[in-house]
């Protein structure tokens, strides 16, 4: 009888070099989710793609749903690098504002977007219990940071602001809503759920 192989965690790049080939591995499978539904997008065109043996992927992402919640983290990441910016204003208003970009920037690859929340989704149900913590650091810590130490005492907060984040985001990927009125939404949940943080 065949043995089932045993799932691994996946492994962290170390050197330069790997971290630049992760990095070419999210790279390419940002470009195929963007083409093709998440069904369609296979491991080994990834592989290829990115110009790395099909073990390598594997070595970095056990499954094609760890490799598209991967892509949304680093998605994430880079929008927050690069577009996230303090303005000097209301903090609050600020932070509504931001999250609105970043729903445009996310649905402006519905294909992409839809692959990414399938998997980001499906990697959150799967994952052990983290104590209540929200499953998201990178939009965590953006949100944090803008809002300063208004609310660091209270993450319940934060994650009740990221599950309306979540929920308009998806909504507005199926069509459910109007684009103005998501966005719309999306300012006010912001400013429902941080009042007393609000000028």
């Amino acid at each position: 009888m065949a043995r089932i192989a045993e799932v691994r965690p996946p492994a962290a790049p170390v050197s330069r070099r790997q971290v630049e080939r992760r990095d070419r591995i999210l790279d390419a499978a940002a470009e195929l989710g963007a083409t093709a539904d998440f069904e369609r997008v296979q491991m080994l065109d990834v592989a290829r793609r990115a110009e790395v043996a099909v073990a390598t992927l594997y070595r970095y992402f056990p499954s094609k749903t760890n490799l598209f919640a991967a892509v949304f983290d680093a998605h994430i990441d880079r929008f927050v690098a690069w577009n996230w910016t303090h303005s000097g204003g209301d903090p609050v208003e600020d932070l509504g504002e931001k999250l609105v970009v970043l729903s445009r920037d996310l649905l402006s690859r519905p294909r992409l977007c839809a692959a990414m929340m399938h998997a980001a989704a499906a990697s959150y149900v799967s994952s052990p219990p983290d104590g209540g913590r929200t499953a998201d650091p990178a939009i965590v810590r953006a949100i944090v940071g803008t809002l300063g130490e208004r609310i660091d005492a209270d993450p319940g907060v934060i994650r009740l602001l990221v599950y309306s984040w979540w929920g308009v985001l998806v909504s507005s990927l199926n069509q459910k809503i109007a684009p103005e009125l998501a966005e719309s939404d999306l300012r006010l949940a912001t400013r429902l759920i941080l009042a007393r943080h609000h000028r």
